[in-house]
């Protein structure tokens, strides 16, 4: 049975009283936890300074995915590597940043988790104070705790998943938290330095009358979904177009308000754009804990079994009918 929470609750009061309902429990899967949030409010303190403290702009580099890499996407994936290398709780790290996974050094313990994260999705907008966030998922190791992690470990299917969420840092500074088949948010206070529950059991309901997706690029969609985002615009039953373009951003409204969100295949980007094992696999883990769900826009998204570090995928993500709808239409 779901534990229920009361607003104000601590997110380390939070972790423990969670982790503690696991027979196996032996402290690591809280202390990750933990980790994460620390890592966290490090990356927030820096975003809201960022100006000032010479943060803002790119490095002059492009990552693994042929994108130009800012200072803070930089600072963010050395501040969650160094934060959950040390503890003794994971065997790899998973980054966007990162060509290859990180393996947990030989000086520490190899854990019995492997963490995957997109440490600062959509860095773009920073110059701009948009809206960005993290997003990260927890996978349990297949191979013996101690030893080093291998290719099994590391290329698992989404539902294998065990743990999940995002942080956005925005107005405020927001870690949404899916574990046990509950999603609950959590408030950052910086005046206390300590994350405080504010939207406990989110949940999605059926269906919405929002969407979100870049119609830039609908002439490079299937024609059947063109036809199917006119057909709504046209219709009388009250449709909206919300779209913010950060992918965290979008999603994080679309759960607490409702919505769609909509990465589709394209003509340039056939197998989509998206990364399957730090963006697709976290925010279908949350959707599906809140009563929604997940798609490529013909297979459930925790199905899909990774070929890749770096594979990539169209996303359908929200309120399960919509979902739902969506795939008919494509298939």
């Amino acid at each position: 049975m779901q534990r229920q929470f009361e607003e104000g609750t601590t997110l380390d009061r939070f972790i423990f009283e969670t982790t503690s309902e696991h027979a196996d429990a032996t402290g690591q899967f809280a202390t990750l936890l933990k980790q994460v949030a620390l890592a966290s409010r490090l990356v927030s303190a820096r975003v809201n300074r960022a100006g000032l403290a010479g943060m803002l702009g790119a490095t002059g580099e492009m990552n693994v995915q042929g994108e130009y890499v800012q200072k803070l996407d930089t600072y963010a994936n050395e501040c969650f590597k160094r934060a959950l290398e040390h503890p003794g709780v994971c065997a790899a790290i998973l980054s966007e940043e990162d060509e290859e996974a990180t393996l947990t050094p030989d000086r520490f313990h190899s854990g019995r988790y492997i963490f995957c994260m997109d440490p600062l999705d959509g860095s773009s907008n920073i110059d701009v104070n948009a809206t960005i966030g993290t997003i990260f998922g927890v996978f349990r190791r297949r191979s013996e705790e101690g030893s080093q992690a291998t290719d099994t470990d590391i290329l698992q299917p989404g539902t294998e998943m065990m743990a999940a969420g995002y942080v956005v840092y925005g107005s405020g500074t927001v870690l949404v938290l899916a574990v046990n088949g509950q999603v609950n948010g959590f408030t950052l206070d910086p005046m206390v330095g300590e994350f405080f529950l504010s939207h406990p059991d989110i949940r999605l309901a059926p269906k919405a009358k929002t969407y979100s997706v870049n119609e830039a690029y609908a002439y490079t969609w299937d024609e059947k979904l063109r036809t199917y985002v006119d057909d709504i615009k046209r219709s009388n039953e009250g449709w909206r177009a919300r779209y913010i373009g950060s992918l965290v951003a979008d999603f994080h409204r679309n759960l607490i308000k409702g919505g769609v969100f909509m990465y589709p295949a394209t003509t340039s980007n056939p197998e989509g754009k998206l990364r399957l094992l730090y963006e697709a696999f976290p925010l279908a883990y949350v959707a599906e804990a809140a009563g929604g769900a997940a798609s490529n826009g013909h297979t459930r998204i925790l199905n899909v079994d990774p070929t890749a570090l770096h594979a990539r995928t169209p996303l359908i993500i929200g309120n399960i009918e919509n979902v739902q709808e969506i795939e008919a239409v494509l298939t």
